[in-house]
């Protein structure tokens, strides 16, 4: 129910990624904290108008992660994400900070007035391409009860892309889904191999029979396999919506539109 009063529907909500500049003290870093947030303000103002249901705010332009996010990265996307949610204030916005900074998610998330963070290394400890992710559960929500954040729903990665699953290949994805709501998960993020990649749409049944928390798409959905995901509570979409369908490239707002249109349609 509160995914339900969140985005005002159970099936096919679109949440748009707003994929931030590099922020400063990261390798790409080039452009002042005041262009990267005027351009993810823009970016945020294309989806509105385009009518997703929702966005979120996360630092993927910080190539390469880190497992140890430094206090400015933090503080950069508090000020992003509050200025972004002054842009659209009724649209639900969440945020993720690259790699697995969930308590400071769940920060920026309090200070910005933000709706929910989406986690990777919720249940299960795996290993990613920046290296070791220990499960966090405990921690994180003991911490978002310390805060006061109980309000900011968390959706949690399982078998996450760009990761290694060898040491729980004995684990199958509805397990990993089990454990992701034993342990108190408001939803569950299901992904390809890679951003872009798409999701399988036999786990995505196989995990909505597992559980009853919501079940968000995390990669891979275009206009082309929208159809294959109808069932799913939602799509988060960030590389079909940049121009040439590239991640890194600037939102289109073509794109979007047409996008929504075409869901709009299947939702009848």
């Amino acid at each position: 129910m509160t995914f339900l009063k969140l985005f005002g529907r159970l099936k096919s909500v679109v949440i748009g990624m707003v994929h931030v500049g590099a922020l400063p003290g990261t390798p790409r870093s080039s452009l002042p904290l005041t262009q990267i947030t005027d351009k993810a303000c823009h970016e945020a103002e294309i989806y509105k108008d385009a009518g997703v249901d929702g966005l979120i705010v996360e630092n993927m332009h910080d190539l390469p992660y880190t497992v140890y996010v430094g206090p400015e990265i933090t503080a950069a996307m508090a000020v992003i994400s509050a200025a972004v949610k002054h842009t659209c204030p009724r649209l639900p916005l969440g945020i993720q900070i690259l790699c697995s900074a969930n308590q400071q998610a769940v920060a920026v998330a309090l200070a910005a007035g933000l709706d929910f963070i989406r986690v990777e290394g919720f249940v299960f400890s795996h290993v990613a391409d920046e290296g070791m992710i220990n499960a966090c559960a405990g921690d994180l929500l003991r911490y978002r009860k310390q805060i006061g954040a109980q309000h900011v729903q968390i959706f949690a990665d399982i078998k996450k892309k760009h990761s290694a699953h060898a040491l729980t290949a004995d684990v199958s994805i509805s397990e990993t889904a089990k454990a992701a709501e034993f342990f108190l998960a408001d939803g569950i993020v299901l992904t390809g191999t890679a951003t872009g990649m798409q999701a399988d749409p036999k786990e995505l049944k196989e995990v909505e029979h597992a559980v009853k928390i919501p079940v968000l798409i995390g990669s891979g959905v275009t206009l082309e396999n929208a159809r294959s995901y109808l069932d799913a509570n939602a799509l988060i979409i960030g590389s079909y919506f940049k121009k040439e369908g590239y991640w890194a490239n600037s939102v289109d707002p073509d794109r979007v539109k047409k996008f929504m249109d075409h869901i709009g349609k299947l939702r009848e």
